[in-house]
């Protein structure tokens, strides 16, 4: 068979099976769009592997059988990536997450007043511990850009925390008679 009649008859068991597959997919997802690139998967299978359709409604129970498998791959792939998740989700919890108030909350306070750029140049440097030059690359600027910005973003960060700092922590003003 040559790609000419492969197409056609492609083209035919499309038209004739579509809305009973779309039908299968949709009553067996969680959304429409899932539904959709299902259906896709399940058509792009069977373009694939046009010349193993069978003849007849026997095309359509093979798609459902196809389409069922593209369904059970979607679960199982949802699956991974809702246990992935999870996992991801509970470590992240358990290495930064902080339960109780800390002593350094002054410090997310004084972050959290920085503007965007600041704080990820700040935790590119720090968190990542990346130097300027790896950070000129991610952000697609030159070296002495980011050692200047860096430079600011870290005076702007340290007037934050001293705005931030808790009471508790600020340094008392001196008294006449400590300061003698």
């Amino acid at each position: 068979m040559d790609e000419t009649d492969d197409q056609s008859r492609f083209e035919t068991v499309y038209r004739r099976t579509y809305e009973q597959i779309l039908g299968y997919v949709m009553r067996r997802c969680s959304s429409a769009e899932d539904a959709a690139d299902i259906v896709a998967e399940t058509y792009v299978t069977a373009w694939r592997r046009v010349s193993e359709i069978p003849r007849g409604d026997a095309a359509r129970l093979w798609l459902y059988g196809v389409a069922r498998r593209v369904l059970a791959n979607h679960r199982r792939g949802e699956r991974r990536r809702e246990t992935g998740h999870a996992e991801l989700t509970a470590e992240t919890r358990r290495r930064y997450a902080m339960s109780a108030p800390s002593r350094y909350d002054h410090v997310d306070q004084a972050m959290n007043a920085l503007s965007g750029d600041d704080r990820e140049l700040l935790a590119l440097s720090v968190w990542e511990e990346l130097d300027p030059g790896q950070i000129a690359e991610v952000l697609g600027c030159s070296r002495n850009a980011v050692r200047i910005r860096l430079h600011r973003a870290r005076k702007r960060f340290a007037r934050a925390l001293k705005d931030a700092r808790p009471a508790a922590v600020r340094p008392r003003p001196l008294t006449n008679e400590e300061s003698r």
